[in-house]
Formats: C-alpha cells, structure tokens, sequence
C-alpha cells in the first residue's frame, strides 16, 4: 500500500497523444476559416486551458487581435471567441481519434498504482464530446479511470481547483495531500496546486516538448537533458513539486516518496 490514496492524470500529453499534438491543426485551420493567420506556437502557448479559455487567451494575443481585426473589422470579443469555439470543438472531434495511442509506460503505471491500491482520476482541457471520441479508444488499449472531469463539466475550470475538488469527491479520496496531480501543461498543474495536492510535471511527453516518441529518441543525450531542464522549470514555476520525463517515470517516484 502507498500512503497516496489516488492519481489523477491528465490526458492529452499525459496519458495519450506523446507530444499533445491533436488540437494544434485544428485551431490552425479553424483560425483560418476566418482569415486569421496563427502558427503551432500560437496554438501550443495557451495548452492546458479549457478550450474556449484556450481560444480566448489566443484572441488575446497582440499579433492575433490584430489579424482579426484586419480579417473581420472588428476587435475580438466574447462573440469572437464563441463563434471560433463552435467551428473548433466538431474539427477537433474529428481528429482526436487519430491521436489516441497510449504514451509508453502509461499502462505499466496505472497496473503499479491499482496493485497500490490507489484510485485513477482524470481531468482535461477537452470538452465532454471531445472526450466520448477519445474514451473507447483508450479502453481498448487497457486505459480506463475511475472517472473524468472534462472541461465544459463544471463553471469554473483549470487553473481552479474545481475539477479537482470533483475528484476528490467522485473517487472519495481526502486529503488532499494524499492525492498526486500528473500533468504535462503549466495550466493542468495550476490546478493541482491550487486545490492542495502533490503535483508531479511531465517534461518530455507532452505539449512543451512538442515532439514525437521518434523525435524524442533522435536527440542526444545532452539534448535530451537541456529539454528536460528547459520544460522542467516552466512546470516548477507552475507550482509542480516534482518534474519526471513521462508517466513511465512515476512508479520509481512514487517508490521514493513512500520511502
């Protein structure tokens, strides 16, 4: 037994889809079907967030108001935003299925925390559809939590604790102390900190490394480091209180901080 009671994972960049790369063409081509012009840096910048918190943050970037401006004739506002959401959410159902495999280690994980006797949670920045898309998939490869807060669940999302709260409640966990936040975006751990848990930051899996597991392995191993080192400190200052390269890594851990 652990003296942790559950963990609770994120999914993209986390649990499924090395490298978070299932939202980033669909907010390209989405800004782009109103004459709006952003890159995969634009889309990576605001990660973690729910999804029209996302777009809004977007929107609200100097270089992109004013492409919009330029494009529309107007400044962005709140109609902006939703009328951005409504094209994003359908053009992200449709490619999240083929972002689905499950990170390396992530099973191997879940097995040491269940023979731990801990519970699995899940939070996201994807919406309730979104995630219907993305479930079955990640059952048939093995993967199912013990539950899932998605972002348009709940008023308040990340960085809040709310979603969190909701885990300790679905699961029956407290306090929380006992419970271990895993994620890969600045946002995702916010969250985890704000409502009091451990955190636990992953640097080479998700959308701050924004690499492919064959991307990843081509790197040197003074590369690989440097990375490790760079993302590291930007989950850190986010509040995580440990940072490990992928899932793969949280059993040993784990094994040290029930030591």
């Amino acid at each position: 037994m652990s003296k942790f009671k559950a963990v609770v994972f994120d999914w993209a960049g986390t649990m499924i889809d090395f490298g978070s790369f299932a939202p980033m063409g669909a907010f390209v081509e989405t800004f782009a079907k109103f004459g709006v012009q952003v890159t995969i840096a634009d889309a990576r910048k605001p990660m973690g967030l729910p999804k029209r918190a996302h777009i809004a943050a977007m929107l609200a970037e100097p270089h992109i108001a004013e492409r919009w401006l330029k494009a529309q004739g107007e400044m962005p506002g709140e109609a902006a935003i939703d009328k951005v959401y409504a094209l994003f959410v359908p053009l992200n159902e449709e490619v999240v299925t083929d972002y689905c495999t499950l990170i390396p280690g992530a099973l191997e994980a879940v097995a040491y925390l269940r023979a731990k006797g801990m519970k699995i949670g899940s939070t996201t920045g994807y919406t309730r559809s979104i995630m219907e898309r993305v479930l079955p998939l990640a059952a048939e490869q093995g993967y199912v939590a013990d539950n899932l807060i998605c972002a348009d669940d709940l008023p308040l999302g990340r960085p809040t604790p709310i979603g969190m709260y909701k885990c300790f409640v679905d699961l029956m966990v407290y306090p929380a102390s006992a419970v271990i936040k895993v994620d890969d975006t600045e946002p995702g751990i916010a969250e985890g900190v704000a409502a009091g848990c451990i955190t636990v930051g992953l640097t080479l899996s998700g959308n701050e490394a924004g690499l492919t597991v064959e991307q990843l392995a081509d790197l040197s191993p003074s590369e690989r480091q440097a990375l490790h080192a760079r993302v590291g400190a930007k989950l850190k200052a986010a509040g995580a209180t440990y940072v490990i390269e992928t899932v793969a890594d949280l059993p040993k851990l784990i094994e040290t901080l029930d030591a």
